[in-house]
């Protein structure tokens, strides 16, 4: 469910409405983990010093330090689940936010994530779709894949089979685009 209407965590709904539910580390530590799941979708290891330090985060402290505590509520929000002591599943797409979190949001986005959810209303959901499916067939293919190999992995995405042509198609069209007019 959360696949289907949920967001990348690289996304402006993301950034925008989530992160000051999450916090700014908690935030960036969940596109850092999910940019690794595009290049290695079966999972992958890193050092828990590395990306720490690579977040701006302290290492040390124990269970009080920042960047424990930033994995710490990715669990707690259920963005990721502890499945042994080495070994954290993640979430691709973040929920759209509950209603209990989105009366801790500060007056003004509370009332601008309402705007955004009435112009969400007025888009038809085939034609959201779609637009989703052509800018994630896109982002496949600018960061490699090939026109066949977005379609497919759009299909694993449970995109039906005429939109995922149409989005890789499209994308394939423009990134081609793209590259004849920068060379």
């Amino acid at each position: 469910m959360i696949d289907g209407l949920g967001f990348d965590p690289r996304s402006t709904y993301v950034e925008t409405y989530w992160l000051s539910i999450l916090g700014p580390s908690t935030t960036w530590l969940l596109r850092r983990l999910v940019a690794g799941l595009d290049t290695q979708p079966d999972g992958y290891c890193i050092s828990l010093s590395e990306t720490a330090r690579s977040l701006g985060l302290s290492e040390r402290g124990g269970r009080s330090s920042p960047f424990v505590r930033a994995v710490s509520r990715t669990i707690r929000f259920e963005l990721a689940q502890a499945e042994g002591p080495e070994l954290l599943a993640v979430r691709r797409k973040v929920p759209p936010l509950t209603q209990r979190q989105l009366e801790r949001l500060p007056s003004n986005l509370q009332v601008a994530h309402a705007r955004w959810q009435e112009e969400q209303l007025q888009v038809p959901s085939g034609d959201l779709l779609r637009r989703r499916g052509r800018l994630l067939a896109l982002s496949m293919i600018e960061l490699g894949d090939d026109l066949e190999g977005a379609e497919h992995r759009l299909i694993e995405m449970r995109y039906h089979p005429a939109l995922a042509h149409d989005g890789a198609a499209w994308a394939w069209q423009r990134h081609r685009a793209a590259l004849a007019s920068a060379g």
